[in-house]
């Protein structure tokens, strides 16, 4: 079960970020992320009364430091797909997300096996084939952080970091953990937007779009939630991380975005370093 709500939030995030990214290229991100956040809080804020526990102190505090993380995560993913190119940015961003959990683990002092470590070195190679970009000197390295790399790298820490806090969190069967996250992720967004003068008017288009991603977005956060619940969060931390399978191929039907050979390899190397942690 751990597993197949691993890959349903998987998924969730896979669409959830494409739609984000989306709407990120017609308004500015920081706006993009507090509307596709706030939609999220609107629902779980009508689903309290269904949640029976009391909020506990621990639920409170680890969810607000993962929502933190998540947030800034998000609101960072959101520039990167908003002007880069997703097939870089969704990528990089997974793999750093799923690598973040097993160095935590290794930090520890937790027993990682040799099959895990390798498939750590694959997804790190994975990031480099998959940001790679045809073109050589200066310029070219210039026109790969442009695709997004630096953006897509801080999004998958900030992702990593919200995998390991918020499974802190999830402990019981309260949902509690949810609101947290998000409470601390739209006041902090908020207060970016509100810094930052990034609120203006919203056509309807970019409305109907953002709230898609927040329905699907907090249904990933539940899937989550629910995963480490039931299994390890090295295993369902990381198969979450392969939703960027899911933004990348809507990316290239829906935007024709051009993959370049080396960077299928990169994709490649990715699920397999995600498999291999996961089977490790």
């Amino acid at each position: 079960m751990a597993i197949l709500l691993g890959l349903a939030a998987a998924a969730s995030y896979g669409v959830a970020d494409f739609l984000g990214g989306l709407a990120s290229r017609w308004i500015r991100a920081t706006l993009a992320v507090v509307i596709s956040q706030a939609v999220g809080l609107t629902i779980l804020v009508a689903l309290i009364p269904t949640f029976g526990e009391p909020l506990t102190g621990r639920a409170a505090s680890w969810g607000a430091a993962a929502g933190v993380a998540g947030g800034l995560g998000v609101l960072l993913l959101y520039i990167g797909l908003g002007r880069g190119r997703m097939a870089v940015v969704a990528p990089v961003s997974g793999v750093v997300g799923a690598s973040v959990p097993v160095a935590v683990d290794l930090v520890a002092g937790d027993r990682v096996g040799g099959v895990t470590l390798l498939g750590v070195l694959v997804a790190l190679t994975a990031i480099a084939l998959v940001s790679w970009h045809p073109g050589h000197g200066e310029r070219g390295r210039g026109r790969l952080w442009r695709d997004g790399l630096l953006e897509g790298l801080l999004a998958g820490a900030g992702f990593g970091a919200f995998f390991v806090i918020f499974a802190e969190a999830g402990e019981g069967g309260s949902f509690w953990p949810l609101v947290a996250v998000r409470v601390a992720s739209v006041t902090m967004l908020v207060g970016i937007a509100l810094a930052s003068r990034s609120f203006a008017k919203v056509d309807r288009r970019s409305f109907g779009t953002l709230v898609a991603a927040g329905i699907l977005d907090t249904s990933a956060n539940l899937f989550y939630l629910l995963g480490t619940r039931r299994g390890l969060l090295s295993v369902v931390a990381v198969l979450t991380s392969l939703y960027p399978a899911g933004t990348v191929l809507l990316a290239r039907v829906a935007l024709a975005e051009r993959i370049h050979p080396v960077q299928l390899v990169g994709l490649a190397a990715a699920l397999a370093g995600v498999v291999l942690i996961t089977v490790g």
